[in-house]
């Protein structure tokens, strides 16, 4: 389970109980307290992904409960401006990791052959400043900031992972 490395755990192919998990990132079966699975993992992936892609959170409340209530019904939106410059293939790919019913949400390896991860479908933009500042807008002064930075080491450590197969 992707979480903070305090709370991660191994598993094959068993099911989790435990609820755990930085808030914006949570799964909505881990809110929900049912028994989870990996599949919490490719919707905090594709959380992950959200935020790199444009700069903030898909979910963010102030109010815990009212966060709660859009994680657990999946709402979320691909905002403008922050997302016309972003390929609909690489909102297909968050689409699919942060389906709410966690038995249509793409598995780990679904997500590695999806075409914007494993084809050419990115478009030739360089979006680096634009996803700076608004990171930068939206962190700065926000307890984000740190599950942000978390995000990067995580994604670090996936990409090395996946170089060494």
């Amino acid at each position: 389970m992707v979480s903070d490395f305090g709370l991660s755990k191994t598993l094959e192919h068993g099911v989790m109980s435990t609820a755990c998990g930085t808030p914006g990132y949570v799964a909505p079966e881990v809110l929900a307290q049912k028994p989870y699975s990996k599949a919490v993992d490719c919707w905090s992936i594709g959380v992950i992904t959200y935020i790199l892609l444009c700069g903030y959170p898909p979910f963010f409340e102030e109010n815990e409960t009212r966060l709660f209530s859009k994680i657990m019904r999946a709402e979320y939106a691909f905002h403008s401006p922050f997302w016309d410059d972003i390929s609909e293939s690489a909102k297909d790919f968050i689409r699919s990791m942060m389906e709410k019913n966690p038995m249509k949400r793409f598995t780990t390896e679904q997500a590695l052959r999806h075409p914007w991860i494993a084809g050419d479908t990115a478009k030739d933009l360089d979006i680096y400043q634009s996803v700076c500042e608004q990171m930068e807008r939206n962190f700065a002064k926000s307890k984000w900031k740190v599950s942000a930075a978390r995000s990067w080491t995580i994604l670090q450590y996936l990409s090395r992972l996946h170089v060494g197969k």
